[in-house]
């Protein structure tokens, strides 16, 4: 176990093609682990005490000069606050920029099937896997944000065209998170957007969570980029003035 982990304290699988939503506290680190590869998983992050603030996509990319997410990484909000840091990767590239599946894009793919015709052997999509676990919080549509695909690699061709990288994450491939502030995970096992497999892919992953060591003065991901510095020191100010 890495000496950035105190404790692993719970372990569960999500199936292919679901959806799962926790609210973290500050300090917790979650584990995934991608069992058979080539999984994807589909996260966002929100603030729990005020559901306006959630991941953003495109900062998180910019402030650190970076197309891809890796260990170092750490992943910010529309408030300049970084919701968790990357601590580990076995692979070395993460996407955020191609966001979810739609109906559209799995019926085009894989053909239509719906749970009241085919109960656990229909497909399931990201957008609406996303929507149900939002629900639960009160959140709709409209709060919906560029999610990360973790697992997941893009290749861009001379023209600028996107495809996903096959058999980027091998079975057992892992990535951590630490989370620097409470969060709330909302979650999907769906398939990539740009996911071209003949058939439609119920790929597994296993969820871990547990307690981080606390983060010291020489910590990789806060030392990663100077802009990490000040989302860390954002995230002070902010822990100061709540009381958390």
């Amino acid at each position: 176990m890495s000496d950035l982990i105190k404790s692993i304290d719970y372990t569960t699988v999500i199936p292919g093609g679901s959806h799962w939503s926790l609210r973290v506290r500050r300090g917790t680190v979650l584990r995934l682990t991608d069992l058979e590869g080539s999984a994807n998983v589909g996260m966002l992050f929100y603030n729990p005490e005020n559901l306006l603030e959630r991941y953003n996509a495109p900062d998180s990319l910019k402030c650190q000069h970076t197309f891809k997410l890796t260990k170092g990484n750490c992943l910010y909000s529309d408030m300049g606050r970084i919701f968790a840091s990357v601590i580990d990767d076995d692979l070395g590239w993460h996407e955020t920029v191609c966001g979810n599946s739609h109906a559209s894009h799995i019926e085009q793919q894989w053909g239509k099937r719906d749970y009241q015709s085919d109960r656990n052997d229909w497909y399931q999509n990201g957008n609406d896997a996303f929507l149900v676990e939002l629900a639960k919080y009160g959140l709709t549509s409209a709060d919906m944000a560029a999610n990360i695909n973790w697992f997941s690699k893009v290749a861009v061709d001379e023209r600028g065209n996107m495809s996903l990288a096959a058999e980027h994450s091998q079975a057992g491939n892992q990535i951590t998170l630490r989370f620097e502030m409470d969060t709330l995970v909302v979650l999907h096992t769906c398939p990539h957007p740009l996911n071209q497999a003949e058939q439609y892919p119920r790929l597994p992953v296993q969820v871990e969570l547990g307690v981080a060591q606390p983060v010291a003065d020489d910590d990789y991901c806060k030392n990663f980029r100077p802009e990490n510095q000040r989302g860390f020191d954002n995230n002070r100010l902010y822990h100061i003035a709540s009381g958390f």
